[in-house]
């Protein structure tokens, strides 16, 4: 009679346990639609979408990559070039509607691209200095560009995964005219479950306690990173900051 109090004892601390996490999660889950962008040191009207690029393409080896732009150093798995055109066009389709900003598609930005590298005759340019002239001919003050370091999809099914979906990107925002990096932002998850990692209660929530694939954990990562990036200001006038809407 005693075991069988304990053991329900022990059953109602379990449970509250469990509904006071997934009730921390609903908060957090809250909080990861607040926006936490800062404001930006330049007046930015025009962004060039460059869109995504593959650190590495498939038939490489999996390798330490140091981004030629911010110098970071990432490690990098082979990913299919086909997701990055995916990730290039939701993420020009959400700052197209989300931030306010008059923008360049990634089609038209690699046209440009192409026609730079052209008109360099095969010299040795940087990825930087090309960003910025292909982004000054079409009048942008800014370049939004990134690479896909991670794709790793699940294997298993939505509640039975033997390996779960794992992804890994970063963002820059980078001035035309002068080649510095006005914002950066960086997704790196592989999803664990609650028992694993108590404390990645958001993505738990909004998986619906299941094994996510790695488009929808690139989604979401896309989604909070956007949430960071500075957004346009129509009040704002060339040479002045933004500057964050209640303050």
């Amino acid at each position: 009679m005693v075991r069988k109090t304990n053991r329900r004892k022990i059953s109602c601390l379990y449970l509250s346990l469990v509904l006071g996490l997934l009730l921390n999660a609903g908060c957090q889950f809250q909080k990861s639609f607040v926006s936490k962008e800062k404001a930006l040191p330049i007046y930015v009207s025009k962004v060039m979408v460059a869109g995504f690029r593959t650190a590495l393409s498939r038939g490489d080896a999996s390798n330490a990559i140091r981004d030629p732009i911010s110098g970071g150093v990432f490690m990098a798995e082979p990913v299919p070039n086909e997701i990055a055109q995916k990730m290039s066009r939701v993420l020009y389709e959400k700052v197209s509607t989300e931030k306010g900003f008059d923008t360049v598609s990634p089609n038209q930005a690699k046209w440009g691209f192409s026609s730079v590298v052209r008109a360099e005759n095969n010299l040795t340019v940087s990825t930087l200095e090309i960003l910025q002239k292909v982004g000054s001919s079409f009048g942008a003050d800014a370049v939004l560009a990134g690479h896909i370091y991670r794709w790793r999809e699940r294997e298993g099914t939505d509640f039975a995964a033997s390996r779960p979906a794992s992804v890994a990107f970063d963002l820059l925002l980078i001035s035309v005219a002068e080649g510095r990096i006005l914002w950066k932002g960086k997704f790196d998850k592989t999803q664990r479950s609650l028992s694993e990692d108590v404390l990645d209660l958001a993505t738990f929530r909004e998986s619906g306690g299941r094994w996510i694939t790695a488009e929808k954990l690139g989604m979401l990562g896309l989604r909070d990173l956007l949430a960071e990036m500075p957004a346009r200001r129509i009040s704002d006038a060339p040479g002045e900051h933004f500057e964050r809407e209640g303050r």
